[in-house]
């Protein structure tokens, strides 16, 4: 980020779908996402006995500094045991808050350092006046599993709808 200033303000991400995520029980997993900063945490609602989700859930999360990456992190829900971990990545919002600023185009972006291989696709885009990134993230830590995400920063405007 050519300012390297971080920034305060609110990041709506849509976790829209999970793809071939891990089998962590015979008839099938769980998943939930959480998503968390060093001050928060969110997370999406279990389905159940499925490894390709369709969550379509729009979570809040606060930043305190877009330089501090967002985990996500996806569990199997056990209803006796320890829930099970399904595999992790990181987010880095500076390019989407670049963006903002800059009012860029169109742009795919290719990541790289702190979440490298974990981005699989990421576009950057307008649309009707606000700026999207549609993100699909490698989770890591597990044989196998895809997390499609869209974000957008709200910044300190308080929510749109």
């Amino acid at each position: 980020m050519s300012s390297g200033r971080s920034k305060a303000g609110s990041l709506k991400v849509r976790v829209i779908r999970g793809r071939n995520l891990a089998m962590r029980d015979i008839r099938g997993s769980d998943p939930y996402v959480i998503l968390s900063t060093k001050n928060q945490k969110v997370k999406t609602r279990v389905i159940k006995k499925n490894v390709n989700p369709e969550w379509h859930e729009d979570l809040t999360l606060y930043v305190m500094d877009t330089n501090d990456p967002i985990r996500l992190e996806v569990f199997d829900k056990d209803w006796l045991t320890r829930d099970d971990p399904m595999g992790q990545a990181y987010i880095d919002i500076r390019p989407l808050i670049e963006a903002v600023e800059h009012e860029h185009g169109e742009i795919r972006t290719n990541h790289s350092g702190l979440i490298g291989s974990q981005v699989i696709e990421s576009l950057i885009h307008r649309r009707n006046g606000r700026v999207i990134q549609e993100i699909t993230l490698r989770l890591e830590n597990v044989e196998c599993g895809e997390v499609d995400l869209q974000l957008e920063w709200i910044g300190t405007r308080g929510a749109r709808r």
